[in-house]
């Protein structure tokens, strides 16, 4: 099974360029990455992306934070385009479980990017609330949770087997701090992993030989020694 690499990425020039990239076969974004692109307009700045990427799945995250405004956001979002999922995370920011909002809009066809889980019990709460006949997404922030000294695995390995049955749920692995997150995602045969740009470009070097990449470092100190005009 191929484990997907997505772009976690909103700037506009980036995608353009990625969108190009067969390796890349689709796109997230969040309301952190709209701002840090200089996004103004939310829905002007959603569409001008949609020009670009036409058909390989991006997700637009909601920003609303109770219920019903998040449900209005969302049949707004899964309106641009067949190709849109949307984002909408499994807690609000009060700690309240957005099962309705996950209930009713899988149960009405709109794809759906579950993201902001960190449990397997999360994932198994969300899993219940899915519409199995609708394409959704389950994003467990792997980076983030071993920023804080907790191991992922077990938590991917858990989410992986409940729902490798059914086609339409994927998993994804997201927060990717470095390339052999790649590895391990494709090692637990996760769905999707979503990486920064800089990332991608890593993992588009594997397979150097150790001796190339002691090369590419030995190369890489003596370069920089020799504009630093170092002497002894």
């Amino acid at each position: 099974m191929k484990t997907k690499i997505f772009c976690d990425i909103a700037d506009i020039k980036t995608i353009r360029l990625f969108n190009k990239e067969k390796m890349v076969d689709g796109f997230t974004t969040n309301p952190s990455l709209m701002r840090l692109a200089g996004a103004k307009n939310y829905k002007q700045y959603c569409l001008k992306i949609l020009t670009i990427c036409k058909i390989k799945p991006i997700s637009f995250e909601v920003f609303a934070d109770n219920t019903k405004h998040m449900l209005e956001q969302a049949y707004k979002i899964n309106s641009w385009g067949k190709n849109v999922y949307v984002k909408i995370p499994v807690l609000n920011s009060e700690g309240k479980f957005m099962g309705k909002v996950i209930q009713e809009l899988s149960d009405n066809g709109v794809k759906l990017n579950i993201t902001a889980v960190y449990t397997f019990e999360q994932s198994k709460i969300i899993f219940s609330r899915l519409n199995k006949k609708t394409k959704s997404i389950i994003s467990i922030f792997a980076g983030r949770m071993a920023d804080k000294g907790k191991d992922p695995v077990p938590i991917f390995k858990k989410s992986i087997a409940l729902t490798k049955k059914y086609k339409n749920i994927e998993i994804l692995w997201a927060s990717t701090r470095e390339a052999y997150n790649y590895t391990q995602a494709k090692q637990l045969k996760c769905n999707i992993i979503t990486m920064p740009p800089k990332v991608i470009n890593q993992v588009k070097s594997f397979g150097k030989s150790n001796k190339a990449l002691t090369l590419d470092t030995v190369k890489g100190f003596l370069t920089d020694s020799r504009k630093s005009k170092f002497n002894l």
